[in-house]
């Protein structure tokens, strides 16, 4: 890979696909800031190795992805799959979230013996003593939550928590049921008679809004919440 091109790849049914795409523009397609999928392709062609120039066959590609459409199929590999990023890319974007997750436990997280949050610089210093794996695409309270844990034999702290009963159709629940899991410690949960899911989750105070917001996203607002006392 250079700075002029790379690949996006994903795996489904058991075959591999990939597609040849513009760093940034791809980049910025899988963050949202861009919808044209034609400025993000190299080449109009769904690849099973793109460096040998091997193509699948049209039934695969049926059978994998419910269309044969180029256009089609790239968005859900940029969407669903992985991105090739840079050496640079990957830097900026890991950089990104580390101040993220320290502006975040500086805000949601105070030192027990004193009661007063702990300075960015003193939680940068100790993220420095742990094995710390940023994801460049997931966001940086969101990771937050593992930081902090790994954080706490160094940097003693705690963080104010809330418990949130949420309700979703039963459209959505696959989806939901990953994202809940990811913010909190799932504890009750109940499945209605038409499909529903009621489930009681706990998560840092500081989480609540981007919870929200990543429920709204896949729900379309068709959810309900309410913060328990």
């Amino acid at each position: 890979m250079d700075d002029k091109h790379s690949t996006a790849r994903i795996t489904l049914m058991g075959e591999h696909f990939e597609i040849l795409v513009n760093p940034d523009a791809a980049l910025n397609f899988k963050l949202g800031k861009t919808k044209s999928i034609s400025k993000v392709l190299i080449a109009d062609s769904i690849f099973t190795d793109a460096s040998k120039g091997l193509r699948p066959s049209e039934k695969n590609l049926k059978e994998a992805f419910g269309t044969i459409d180029s256009y089609k199929i790239a968005e859900i590999i940029l969407r669903r799959g992985q991105l090739q990023l840079t050496t640079e890319q990957r830097r900026r974007l890991i950089e990104e979230k580390r101040k993220q997750i320290v502006a975040f436990i500086s805000k949601q997280c105070v030192d027990p013996r004193t009661g007063f949050p702990h300075p960015p610089l003193r939680i940068e210093q100790a993220m420095k003593q742990i094995s710390l794996v940023i994801d460049p695409f997931k966001r940086g309270e969101e990771q937050a939550k593992s930081v902090i844990e790994e954080l706490r034999p160094i940097l003693p702290m705690k963080i104010e928590r809330i418990r949130i009963a949420v309700k979703i159709p039963p459209e959505y629940t696959p989806r939901v049921s990953g994202i809940v899991r990811d913010f909190g410690s799932v504890g009750r949960e109940e499945w209605l008679s038409d499909g529903s899911w009621i489930v009681i989750v706990e998560m840092p105070a500081g989480l609540h809004v981007s919870f929200l917001e990543r429920i709204r996203n896949v729900t379309r607002g068709n959810y309900q919440t309410k913060i328990l006392k």
